[in-house]
């Protein structure tokens, strides 16, 4: 089986790359941006969807000597973007202070009011001593926030006020002065583009294996490959991984084409594990593979999940997820300088499940979710904000679903208790053994709010439903 796809993978690429690549629809006409100051933009090919503009901010006080150190970008025009979020070059520091932006929906003239975007953002990211953190291309970050169609944009950033006290001839005064801010302060819009875009092959198909049905998205390797890692679970191409239920998806476990379970692992899921749910693959929500960097990043087992919220706002409507996570995919590459999206999988508020960074569903790859223990475990994330907005039935449903099925694959009780390794962080030294939760939160593994006080609430119940699934 494996020669097979090694032969059809190789087959489709071929086919795929002698394609031209067509440009998606023009866009409708907006207001032209500004020359000058208008930063940079990605446009690494006019034929490939999506953009980000990159804006340096600029003090916003006109008297230095105020102390007023804010930060920020004057009311512009800009082009048509959809998510936007702050970076910073040293990704060791943090943004101690408020960041607000107004944006204007596209082709209007009314102005959003103020929004707070969430600062702390230092809590994700790869591993220290990793290579994707070591690249020399990872920046420090704000959380990403989805806005909507937009054309107009005003940022300000304030600083904590710091105290220190200081010893004088009269005695002891406290002098109060603005926290400094990350160096190289940078506005980013992401415009997360239409989904990939599908190109027939011209001619028959030159394998069987590959119908032009199956293949008619994958215009490139990286695209190929990343569809291929499911191979076992859905066709090349395939939007969406099938539902199975509990004991199809033990059928399936012990089939021959459970290719990539080993015997080790068959025999530890067998009989706890829960129903496969369905997953939209990165394909189904229209990742551009060429944005990544090639090839995957394994670890060796699954031992625990982190649930997150990916702090974006709850603004947005189910049928607008998959802009949502492909504007989240850019910005953690283009913007934060990871090596693809930092989630193993997310989750939307009305319960879908999609596949997050490539690599297969079923195995256990290298995310960049929970800073110190992205090793060994997977991250899932929910679109939206949780701090006092409460998700709702079908997210936390969603999450004891995968949970049951993916820990089930290797052996993991979702009510149990298990150890991981820090790889270093602000609540754990590097290399310490910590007992976790196999369902936990982000909070559990580093000081954060992540995933906001209403959805930590519910793990609980996430827990006993997956348990539940499992047959436990």
């Amino acid at each position: 089986m494996r020669g097979l796809l090694a032969t059809s993978i190789g087959v489709t690429c071929a086919a795929a790359l002698a394609l031209p690549l067509t440009s998606p629809a023009t866009a409708a006409a907006v207001r032209p941006a500004p020359t000058a100051e208008a930063g940079t933009a990605d446009t690494r090919a006019s034929s490939l969807p999506g953009s980000t503009q990159s804006l340096p901010l600029t003090p916003l006080a006109r008297d230095r000597t105020l102390g007023n150190a804010d930060q920020g970008l004057p009311r512009r025009d800009v082009r048509r973007f959809s998510l936007l979020g702050v970076v910073w070059d040293d990704p060791d520091d943090e943004l101690h202070g408020r960041v607000q932006v107004r944006t204007r929906a596209a082709g209007g003239n009314a102005w959003s009011g103020w929004q707070d975007v969430e600062t702390h953002n230092a809590d994700h990211g790869a591993d220290p001593g990793t290579a994707e953190r070591a690249s020399g291309h990872v920046r420090g970050a704000t959380a990403p926030l989805w806005v909507g169609d937009s054309d107009g944009v005003e940022v300000r950033v304030h600083p904590d006020t710091r105290s220190r006290t200081e010893e004088t001839g009269r005695g002891v005064r406290t002098l109060s002065a603005p926290a400094p801010l990350p160096a190289g302060l940078r506005l980013e819009l992401v415009d997360p583009g239409a989904a990939a875009p599908a190109h027939v092959p011209v001619g028959p198909p030159r394998s069987r294996a590959l119908p032009v049905a199956e293949t008619a998205a994958l215009t490139t390797r990286e695209a190929v490959a990343a569809s291929a890692a499911n191979a076992d679970l859905a066709p090349l191409g395939a939007a969406e991984i099938p539902a199975l239920n509990r004991e199809q998806t033990r059928r399936e476990l012990v089939s021959p084409r459970g290719g990539d379970l080993t015997k080790k692992k068959k025999k530890r899921a067998n009989p706890y594990i829960g129903p496969r749910p369905a997953i939209v693959t990165r394909r189904g929500w229209g990742a551009d593979e060429t944005v990544r960097e090639t090839g995957f990043r394994y670890t060796t087992t699954v031992k625990a999940a982190f649930v997150h919220h990916t702090a974006t706002g709850n603004n947005y409507k189910c049928s607008q997820a998959p802009s949502v996570i492909r504007g989240i995919y850019r910005y953690h590459v283009k913007s934060l300088g990871w090596r693809d999206i930092g989630y193993n999988f997310l989750i939307d508020k009305c319960g879908t499940i999609y596949e997050g960074r490539a690599g297969g569903v079923t195995k256990a790859v290298m995310g960049a979710h929970t800073l110190g223990f992205n090793t060994n475990s997977m991250g899932i994330a929910v679109l939206g904000t949780y701090t006092s907005a409460k998700p709702n039935s079908a997210t936390v449903k969603a999450i004891a679903r995968l949970t049951a099925w993916k820990l089930g694959l290797f052996g993991a009780n979702p009510k149990g208790k298990t150890y991981l390794k820090s790889g270093g962080g602000n609540l754990y030294a590097k290399g310490k053994n910590v007992r976790l939760n196999v369902i936990s939160g982000h909070r559990d593994g580093f000081a954060t709010e992540c995933p906001g006080k209403q959805l930590y609430g519910k793990l609980g119940s996430a827990r006993s439903t997956a348990a539940s699934y499992q047959g436990r």
